[in-house]
């Protein structure tokens, strides 16, 4: 008869299942652990159960330094033998013969028992092949990039070596090379570069400059100021590098902005004001106003005013628009005239007269210079270590040096830069003007002669006459390129007839940029900066022009007429005199 019951297993045939299943359930948990074998292996051993299986701590420690989740490792639930034993069957195995199977020893107490078999990831050598492995694997990787910043540089210097030096970079600031003379144009190259000399340097329109370079830069110096409104090319030829290859040649080009003027317009019923205006005439703005202005200039930054009252003058410097006005501190209780600046020195000028004058006490016309930023006490000039009083003085542009006639017509000139003190000149009539960029002053001496002064070395020339000549010069305003001369026409019993002013160049030619009738007379005549302009400063219908009671009394009406120096074209009219271009006020 047969049964379903499964066949009686011994004691010895539950074992060897029982320790099979668990064999099972550990080699189950290594799989379960292997994705980081290094890190497991480079940690500590982790504790076990008796019965061979992870602690739950450990099995969290081991998850978490291997960046999986953590697993609890649960024991198998118990499996009677038989099951076992039909499992083991019903998966293709031969069931175990029971006669033949040693019966396994018992341990006579728990530490007698075995220890539990190592699994096989603790027994590798894993985590010293995977270091080895990783810093092979960076060598590799920086020997990589090396080897790239190589073939990079290399490339960029056979680049460097085949076109020659580049264009990298240039500076200049066109609003100021338009005002003062010596602005600098600076080209910075990729690569060192041999000496340049001027020869290899054009400048279109031409003007005179210099040239400095060292190391990556060239250093273009312009000597005078430049036209406004003007797009300048500039080129540096045959430029080669240090380290050898194809010479090139640097170009560029710059604009520069419109011109910008102040004026000043006296009201003989209302507030006196200087005003900004650009050469069109339709956007004239007041930037400073007072009862009383007797004379201002205007540096690139800062205006420089005289005002007075019934106690005395006050210098005041102020931003160009009018902002933040200081009063500089005077020699003593007076009044101020002639005021002048030197932008390059910075440095304010005036004669000084004390409000208590008198025949034996008192300073008279005396030459005051000072900071424009208020740093330094006023400065009187002296003459053979006394204070002298002037007649006729200007700074001198480009520099922080004044020259100057005292009351007994001896010309001078002081570099207030230095301790070289005076230089005399000679003897001299007038100043009639000082040239930018070239240190040459028109004089007139005590015998009438009019003279061209080299003031570095004191030599002087005759000043050519025009071709027409149009007679002597009552002013002469020296611009770069040559001279406006303003001329009177007399008839034969030396009355005046008319009035004009010549523009004449360099070589002599002669050319009549306006006229005016018996009726007016010229106050001031100006040229721009570069010579580019001429302001023209007339009072018309003179017998019917009442004076100002100022300090510095002119006629109430004045108008300025701005021109082309070149063609003489009237630019604009203006209402107004003493425009920012001149040097010093009008003297009537």
């Amino acid at each position: 008869m047969s049964t379903d019951s499964p066949t009686p297993r011994s004691r010895a045939e539950a074992r060897a299942l029982r320790a099979a299943a668990e064999a099972a359930a550990a080699e189950g948990a290594a799989t379960r652990d292997a994705p980081d074998a290094a890190a497991e292996a480079s940690a500590p051993a982790p504790e076990r159960a008796p019965d061979g299986r992870l602690t739950a701590f450990d099995a969290a420690i081991r998850a978490t330094s291997s960046g999986y989740e953590p697993v609890t490792e649960t024991a198998p639930e118990p499996v009677p033998a038989a099951k076992a034993a039909d499992m083991v069957v019903a998966q293709g195995e031969t069931e175990p013969d029971t006669t033949l199977a040693p019966e396994p020893a018992v341990p006579s107490s728990p530490s007698d028992a075995p220890e539990p078999a190592a699994s096989p990831a603790a027994k590798s050598p894993a985590p010293e092949k995977t270091r080895t492995r990783r810093d092979h694997r960076f060598g590799i990787l920086l020997v990589s990039v090396l080897g790239v910043l190589a073939i990079v540089g290399a490339t960029l210097g056979v680049i460097s070596l085949t076109q020659g030096p580049r264009l990298v970079a240039e500076q200049i600031d066109p609003a100021q090379a338009i005002e003062v003379s010596g602005s600098r144009l600076i080209l910075t190259t990729n690569q060192p570069l041999t000496p340049i000399d001027a020869e290899q340097v054009t400048v279109e329109p031409a003007v005179p400059f210099t040239v400095d370079a060292a190391g990556r830069s060239v250093g273009v110096r312009f000597t005078v100021p430049l036209d406004d409104e003007t797009t300048y090319s500039v080129r540096v030829s045959d430029v080669a590098s240090t380290g050898g290859g194809p010479s090139t040649d640097l170009t560029t080009t710059f604009t520069t902005p419109p011109s910008e003027v102040f004026l000043l317009k006296r009201d003989a019923e209302g507030e006196d004001s200087i005003f900004r205006t650009d050469l069109t005439g339709e956007k004239a703005v007041p930037v400073f106003t007072d009862e009383r202005i007797d004379d201002f200039r205007a540096t690139t930054t800062q205006l420089v005013v005289a005002v007075e009252d019934e106690d005395g003058s006050s210098v005041l410097v102020m931003n160009r628009d009018g902002s933040q006005p200081r009063e500089l501190t005077l020699p003593g209780d007076g009044f101020v005239t002639g005021v002048q600046v030197s932008d390059r020195g910075g440095l304010v000028g005036y004669t000084y007269s004390d409000r208590d004058l008198t025949d034996t006490s008192g300073r008279a016309s005396v030459l005051v210079t000072q900071p424009l930023d208020g740093s330094g006490e006023p400065r009187i000039v002296e003459v053979a270590d006394a204070e002298a009083s002037i007649a006729e003085w200007e700074f001198v542009p480009d520099s922080a040096a004044v020259l100057f006639i005292d009351w007994a017509g001896a010309l001078a000139l002081e570099d207030l830069s230095s301790d070289a003190g005076t230089q005399a000149l000679g003897n001299a009539m007038s100043i009639m003007g000082v040239s930018r960029g070239t240190y040459t002053a028109v004089i007139e001496r005590t015998d009438g002669s009019i003279v061209e002064l080299n003031l570095a070395d004191g030599s002087e020339a005759p000043l050519p006459a025009s071709d027409p000549d149009y007679g002597i010069a009552t002013t002469i305003a020296p611009y770069p390129d040559g001279t406006l001369r303003h001329i009177v026409a007399r008839d034969e019993n030396g009355l005046p007839t008319g009035q004009a002013v010549i523009r004449v160049d360099q070589d002599g030619a002669a050319t009549p940029l306006i006229e005016v009738p018996s009726t007016d007379t010229i106050l001031q005549v100006c040229a721009s900066p570069s010579g580019q302009y001429t302001a023209v400063t007339v009072a018309p219908d003179l017998a019917n022009n009442p004076y100002d009671d100022l300090l510095a009394p002119l006629p109430q009406t004045l108008h300025t007429h701005v021109l082309d120096t070149e063609t003489g074209e009237e630019i604009v009219p203006v209402t107004g005199f003493d425009i920012s271009w001149c040097p010093v006020g009008p003297v009537f």
